[in-house]
């Protein structure tokens, strides 16, 4: 909380040369690409960072093989670049992993159609990937047995790339890798008001936590709202060329139910593609793909039954999944990009909509506009977004240091020596999991550092904080100081993948959890708390032991 204050307090009275607005994917690529360039940049939002559509994401990075079918063969190459330019850029966080594609009585096209397909787009992508493999019922059964193939008339295992983290996570990170080089960030403020007289905007903010007013002066704003950024645009009457509709996606969180790190790829019955996708010891089903006009959405019964009904009928497990193996959902919008028109909404075929982005720039309010994107597509958001700024009058410094990606290969072989010399990866008595020297140089990079000297210092800090998460405490610690922690769900939910991957029971019943909640709120822990879970157990009460193991 002390960083979140310290923020708090320079944005107040604060001359910027750029106020963002909105700390999804898309404000967070364009804080970092501009303040790495030497912009003043102030980023806000009114609630957490990714807090919002970009937690809801399928944590894939990929080039969209299916907007093939609408011969959108430019997105999908510039797609395919993007991939492969976070698959270099960040090696520890973006894997390549095979799709398999089953192709039962719902695909919408013969085998050979979708082999053809997918080697068009393995060299669409340059041929950075593995092969694409076509299979047949029976190989798909020997390395696949869950999958039921009855009915199967084939396959194809073509490759693209996942986060190994949540997405919220890899969001994060560049809002981390922003204030690094010197922009001021802060989450849970809300821009009530801006107005630009004599050549700047004046912005009156609200500290949504107590209510404090914050004003500040910026020379032009980024509208990076996701799917508000069409009302927050129509308050300082900025006109633009486009404006988003929403499609509705939903995904829900089980047990494993393959041990192979492969995502499988089925067509449901309206012969749309949905997935099972790997999450650690989890697997995630999904998405939906529904035409709504709220951007607050939920999981509803029918939602639920679809997919479950869906996932049934082609997998052959011992028992059908029900709402009892649901460990956790995921519901979000997509923030689609269309022309103006005067034409219904409702008569838009939003499922074949290009999920592309644009970025449109108001000359005369100095206001910047992101339409749409994927997190695929981050970088060239941060890159263009910079350009339109340029346009504006901002002068950025050359871009000679690149402004993403993990720390270089001399910091890596640095970390991984100096592990191997305090036996870090032997601390760990669990099977099966990840190493710790990895995960910590995933997640938090040059930090993880910091981190090595704590752990030498006082060798409990390399012990599991919160039952069996996979969470250490000095992960903890260092997230109460630089992570701006505000709720518990922020903590659950975004920087970690807790929330995700445990029941909410089980994560009330966590040994460790009073320690979690006092190291990161102190002596508001039970406050907190409460405001999680509704009733809890009081902090004054020992911990209680759990048999989860996320």
């Amino acid at each position: 909380m002390a960083l979140r204050e310290t923020n708090l307090d320079k944005l107040d009275g604060g001359n910027f040369d750029v106020l963002i607005v909105g700390g999804g994917i898309n404000g967070a690529v364009s804080a970092a690409a501009l303040s790495a360039r030497g912009a003043s940049v102030a980023l806000v939002d009114r609630g957490d960072f990714a807090g919002f559509t970009s937690q809801e994401s399928s944590n894939l990075v990929w080039g969209g093989i299916k907007y093939l079918e609408n011969y959108e063969f430019p997105l999908v190459r510039k797609l395919c670049m993007s991939r492969n330019r976070l698959m270099r850029a960040y090696p520890a966080n973006v894997k390549e992993i095979g799709f398999l594609g089953v192709l039962g009585e719902t695909a919408p096209f013969p085998p050979w159609v979708f082999g053809v397909g997918a080697f068009a787009y393995w060299g669409i992508g340059n041929f950075k990937t593995n092969a694409p493999r076509p299979m047949s019922p029976e190989t798909i059964e020997r390395i696949e047995p869950i999958v039921n193939t009855i009915g199967t008339i084939g396959g194809i295992e073509y490759a693209d790339a996942y986060l190994k983290d949540n997405d919220a996570r890899f969001v994060f990170n560049f809002v981390r890798s922003a204030m690094d080089v010197g922009a001021v960030a802060a989450n849970y403020v809300e821009l009530e008001n801006a107005e630009r007289t004599k050549g700047k905007w004046y912005a009156q903010l609200r500290d949504v936590e107590n209510g404090a007013p914050i004003n500040l002066q910026a020379k032009v704003i980024v509208n990076a709202a996701g799917p508000f950024l069409d009302g927050l645009n129509k308050t300082w009457n900025t006109h633009t060329r486009h404006q988003i509709v929403y499609s509705k996606g939903v995904h829900l969180v089980v047990d494993q139910l393959t041990p192979n790190e492969r995502v499988l790829a089925f067509f449901d019955d309206s012969q749309r593609l949905f997935y099972v996708i790997p999450m650690g010891n989890r697997s995630v089903i999904g998405t939906t793909d529904t035409r709504v006009d709220d951007p607050h959405t939920v999981v509803t019964d029918q939602d639920r039954q679809f997919l479950l009904e869906q996932i049934n009928d082609r997998l052959d497990l011992n028992a059908p999944l029900s709402n009892d193996d649901i460990i956790s959902e995921r519901s979000g919008v997509r923030p689609l990009v269309i022309r103006r028109q005067s034409r219904a909404l409702k008569n838009i075929d939003w499922t074949a909509l290009s999920r592309k982005h644009a970025v449109e720039v108001d000359h005369a309010k100095q206001v910047v506009s992101i339409f749409g994107g994927k997190l695929t597509d981050c970088l060239n958001v941060g890159e263009e977004v910079a350009a339109a700024v340029e346009t504006l009058g901002i002068r950025l410094n050359p871009d000679r240091q690149r402004w993403y990606g993990e720390p270089g290969r001399e910091s890596r072989r640095d970390f991984f020596r100096q592990t191997r010399g305090m036996h870090l990866d032997d601390l760990r008595d669990k099977t099966g999991t990840e190493p710790l020297s990895e995960r910590l140089w995933r997640r938090y990079g040059r930090r993880a550092f910091e981190m090595l000297d704590h752990i030498r210092e006082d060798p409990t800090m390399a012990e599991d904080i919160l039952g069996s998460s996979d969470y250490l405490r000095v992960e903890l610690h260092n997230t109460a100081s630089t992570e701006m922690i505000v709720h518990l769900d922020d903590f659950l939910r975004r920087r970690s993948k807790i929330s995700l991957i445990t029941r909410s029971e089980d994560i009330q019943r966590s040994k460790g959890l009073k320690e979690v909640v006092s190291i990161l709120f102190g002596s508001d822990a039970e406050k907190k708390l409460s405001g999680y879970f509704g009733s809890s157990p009081s902090l004054d009460k020992p911990d209680q032991a759990t048999t989860t193991s996320p």
